[in-house]
């Protein structure tokens, strides 16, 4: 996995390798591919107001995701504070000060959180997620860690760099061609936002969609998938 330098989009660079005879011939594959994460995670997700992008204010944390994935804040100070450090996708920190204040009273991100619109270029519509991630095999404390997802945002000019969707398909079909007749790797990338739909899926489901299910042109069907707005499918 990795994540734009410049966006913070993540993004999957995959290396597909080609099967030895040997594996070719093998008839047991695996119907599902990797290993479920068992980390326990807290986490929460806010859409970014105009008051939360404006630099001269602080970000305001809805109280249930503050209690859930910030450290608790001793009441019995005045106003009750504390410093949180976390990490962003490329591994650099970022400090913020949590204080609880106001009328009516609220979690807010004050010092710190200006920097931080600043260099991510945030904006209204923008989304900041933030996750609480408990590295239990490495014996490590909770870690606090950030990330952003940018709003959907049209795109007027098309940079003279960038190829047409069509032209783009065809260079990567052509290279999984070509791959595939010389027998050698090649190398994917994947964005998860701009398919929902699964990218890479086990030979076995696709042996059992093609060999052992009747499908005709024409035939209607159903198919599973999930948004971002809503995780109903």
């Amino acid at each position: 996995m990795h994540a734009d330098v410049e966006t913070d989009e993540v993004y999957a660079q995959m290396s597909l390798q080609p099967l030895t005879p040997e594996e070719q011939k093998d008839t047991f594959l695996p119907m599902e591919l990797g290993i479920p994460s068992k980390q326990p995670t807290n986490y929460f997700y806010k859409t970014l107001t105009a008051s939360d992008t404006s630099t001269h204010g602080g970000f305001s944390v809805p109280r249930r995701a503050a209690e859930k994935v910030f450290p608790p804040l001793d009441f019995s100070q005045q106003p009750p504070a504390q410093e949180l450090i976390a990490r962003d996708l490329h591994d650099i920190e970022w400090k913020f000060r949590h204080i609880f204040r106001g009328q009516p009273k609220r979690h807010l991100l004050t010092t710190g959180w200006s920097v931080f619109v600043s260099a991510k270029r945030l904006v209204a519509g923008d989304s900041f997620v933030g996750l609480l991630v408990n590295f239990c095999h490495r014996n490590e404390k909770n870690q606090l860690l950030l990330g952003i997802r940018r709003a959907t945002r049209p795109q007027t000019v098309m940079p003279s760099s960038v190829l047409s969707s069509d032209s783009m398909h065809i260079g990567l079909l052509a290279a999984a061609a070509h791959a595939a007749a010389t027998n050698s790797c090649f190398t994917v990338f994947y964005n998860p936002r701009a398919s929902p739909s699964d990218f890479v899926i086990p030979l076995s489901k696709y042996v059992k969609a093609v060999f052992h299910t009747r499908v005709s042109v024409g035939m209607r069907f159903r198919m599973l998938f999930e948004t971002e707005e809503s995780s109903v499918r």
